[in-house]
């Protein structure tokens, strides 16, 4: 299996993209494509014994589209952003021309009327046929820029999957097709003397109609065109993070060179202020980096040798050199871009029913068009009037804005969360967390820090609290067990003084004991202290209190007495309470899941309000849990750091890491948390609802609208209200249209969590 990007030429509207993923769909050996409309690419999984990339671009250019394989390579810096730009700039183009020569055209046919000075050659019915000349010589030009709409609509009206471009192309080409018989019948009439013909068919030009349409819609396709480019912003960003030349070591000297042509293993030089441009580990000095662009977190990350940096993140202060270990797409800003491409290029299942509605839409307003025009001619209306009708139903009902109404939401959505550090994997999980009734988290690394942390130090009468951590850190100094780690770690960090120790033993399961200054000291679990006869006293109670809190106490004694207490525990994250509150106030059920065992669970969910834990479920059971909940008819999302979670997270209806993104969070996982914070699995789902709403707004308006312009533009209301139509005013409505939407998709960009 393969599975490629190709870039795609000519599509307008869902239309035209569904009829691409029709035709390359039929093909035998696909087995999967997804057109994205917005970055006017295709991706398409094939089995590439049974079709090659030749025949897919083939298949496309006979469906009436012109396609070439992506250059995935230039991509990374330039590929949508550039073509966004190259349609931004054509679009700028084709509108001045159009509006240009069609304000000149309003002005000529429409001055007389209003009292607006014209050129007496212009002038009278002797000069019908000069005017009638000159407006189709300014129409012409409005028709060749804009020829792109006939080449198109034509094409799929012949192959019957007629789209957006048929409706125009049909719509302004029957105006300008009837304004080219007027000319004639003008000119016949001035050639026999049949002034009353001349005169009336001067007033029934439909040129300025024709070419309103096609400047009023390039107009509305331009603002469209910026408006997507504007969607692109959150890539555009992500993009311009990274530096374009890095400082390496050749020959032990620094050489600058650019950062396509770094190699695995070369060591790169940052200084102060400079951006990282590869990811890697230090391997001399040491820095503060600002990693805020990646994952949100505004207080720079000290890194010392043996710590990896990141790819695109900021050097603050000091210098080091580190070894390239991930370059090119490797590096993990290339993954969060292709992460958040894939995502505004996937479908949700909203986007596909509007897409198999516009397949289905456009056949249907051809045959109301040619119907109202033959009913409007049966009951007697002249020609004019009937054409007038079908023109306006064909441009009204153009589907731009039921199109756009899904991909601008999404792509603006998934553009947000990457600016917010949430990372979308697909348009799919982006609605399904707006539904979501339960979430369940795991405990260590999710909820609490995941490493052990000293919480109690508790001294006898006769010892102090700092010689007690002094006897305990340097006896736990040689012991490599993660309590040991936690006590030496608490030292530290108070500036103590190791002792130094001899005769060192580690009792496996019980603890350690050594001589410090001549004098033996023990550490270790209540039968540890037992084992030597150690009466615990008043201690025994004050650790049976701690273990009940879900820390675990550790004695420290002579060779006679209890000195103290030390109480470890995997601590809460200070952010953990405030992201399950706001879950509980989404309405959400949070479940906490844990391999702990149930006194330790059960401290924690005191301390955090939980209502339901599982607790004591081994790894490989997490997945089982996931799926009864499911099996109970709920939809649930699983949180998790994406490693020994993996099969619970690609269980769940949406799978969410936390954490920096390990490379199985990435794969398992449907969203992925770039900061380390519980707090933004409620920002997703707040962002997946605003999203969803979003799109349920832009549809409603897309389909409202049509459902009121198709019977306007019929002429339904005319012979009550004497209402109808003029397909100038049917193109201006129709761009606004989608102009509508794309700006109401648009207003997710200032989404907050907090609201």
């Amino acid at each position: 299996m393969k599975k490629e990007k190709f870039d795609v030429v000519g599509m307008t509207c869902s239309s035209c993209s569904a009829a691409v993923e029709r035709a390359v769909e039929r093909m035998g050996g696909v087995i999967s494509v997804n057109v994205n409309l917005l970055s006017n690419n295709m991706t398409v999984e094939y089995d590439e014994s049974l079709v090659e990339a030749g025949a897919i671009i083939a298949t496309v250019s006979e469906a009436g589209y012109s396609a070439a394989l992506a250059d995935s390579k230039s991509q990374a810096k330039t590929g949508e952003v550039n073509l966004a730009q190259d349609e931004i700039s054509e679009m700028k183009y084709r509108t001045i021309v159009s509006i240009a020569l069609m304000l000149v055209l309003m002005y000529v046919a429409m001055g007389p009327m209003v009292g607006l000075p014209i050129p007496a050659f212009l002038v009278g019915v002797e000069n019908a046929a000069t005017m009638a000349l000159v407006q189709f010589l300014l129409t012409l030009p409005i028709v060749y820029v804009n020829r792109q709409y006939y080449r198109s609509g034509f094409k799929t009206l012949w192959r019957r999957s007629p789209n957006m471009d048929s409706l125009i192309a049909v719509g302004s080409g029957a105006a300008v097709v009837y304004g080219v018989f007027a000319l004639f019948r003008i000119s016949w009439g001035l050639g026999h003397g049949h002034l009353e013909l001349v005169t009336h068919y001067s007033h029934d030009l439909y040129f300025e109609s024709g070419a309103m349409i096609l400047a009023l819609i390039t107009l509305g396709k331009y603002l469209e065109a910026r408006s997507k480019g504007r969607t692109s912003d959150a890539i555009a960003k992500l993009m311009d993070l990274a530096p374009q030349v890095a400082t390496v070591l050749r020959d032990n000297q620094e050489v600058e060179i650019p950062v396509a042509d770094l190699i695995q293993g070369d060591i790169i030089v940052i200084k102060p202020g400079q951006s990282i441009p590869v990811d890697g580990v230090i391997v001399e000095g040491h820095s503060a980096v600002d990693e805020s662009a990646l994952t949100g977190e505004s207080i720079p990350v000290a890194k010392h040798v043996g710590d990896k940096v990141i790819s695109a993140t900021i050097n603050k202060a000091g210098s080091f050199k580190f070894e390239a270990t991930r370059i090119g797409d490797d590096t993990t800003l290339a993954q969060i871009i292709r992460l958040v491409e894939e995502a505004s290029s996937s479908k949700a299942p909203i986007a596909k029913l509007a897409d198999k509605i516009s397949g289905i839409f456009v056949p249907v307003v051809i045959a109301i068009a040619i119907t109202a025009f033959v009913v409007w001619l049966l009951l007697g209306y002249p020609f004019e009037f009937a054409l007038t009708i079908g023109i306006a139903v064909l441009v009204i009902s153009c589907p731009c804005a039921l199109g756009l109404a899904t991909p601008v939401a999404i792509m603006v959505g998934t553009g947000q969360g990457a600016l917010h550090g949430i990372l979308i994997k697909s348009a799919e999980s982006l609605e399904t967390a707006h539904d979501l009734d339960t979430v369940v988290l795991d405990k260590t690394g999710t909820i609490t820090e995941g490493k052990p942390q000293v919480t109690d130090v508790i001294a006898s009468s006769v010892w102090s609290e700092k010689e007690l951590l002094t006897i305990g850190a340097s006896l736990e100094k040689p012991s490599e067990h993660p309590l040991a780690e936690a006590i030496v770690h608490k030292a530290e960090e108070n500036k103590i003084r190791f002792e130094p120790v001899e005769d060192f033993l580690a009792v496996p399961g019980r603890g350690v004991q050594g001589k410090i200054n001549q004098q033996t000291f023990l550490a270790g679990n209540r039968s540890f202290m037992l084992d030597h006869q150690i009466d615990l006293g008043e201690f025994e109670a004050k650790a049976e209190l701690l273990a009940q809190q879900g820390k675990t106490p550790m004695f420290f004694a002579t060779t006679t007495d209890v000195i103290g207490i030390i109480a470890v525990a995997d601590v809460v994250k200070s952010t953990s309470k405030q992201a399950i509150r706001e879950l509980m106030e989404l309405g959400i059920d949070v479940v906490m899941l844990t391999g702990d065992n149930k006194r330790t669970a059960e401290a924690i969910r005191g301390e955090l309000g939980i209502e339901n834990v599982i607790a004591e479920v081994l790894p490989d059971d997490k997945e089982q849990e996931i799926r009864s909940l499911q099996e109970q008819g709920r939809t649930v999302a699983m949180v998790g750091d994406g490693i020994n979670d993996a099969p619970a997270l690609a269980r769940a209806h949406v799978g969410i890491a936390i954490g920096a993104g390990t490379d199985v969070a990435i794969e398992s996982a449907d969203i992925v948390l770039m900061k380390n914070d519980l707090r933004d699995v409620s920002t997703a789902i707040k962002l997946s609802k605003a999203t969803l709403r979003n799109i349920k707004q832009n549809l409603f308006w897309a389909f409202f609208y049509n459902a009121l312009g198709i019977p306007l533009a019929a002429g339904l209301l005319y012979p009550l209200l004497g209402w109808r139509l003029n397909p100038m005013y049917a193109a201006a409505a129709m761009s606004l249209s989608s102009i509508f939407v794309v700006s109401n998709a648009l207003r997710l960009r200032r989404f907050s969590a907090e609201k």
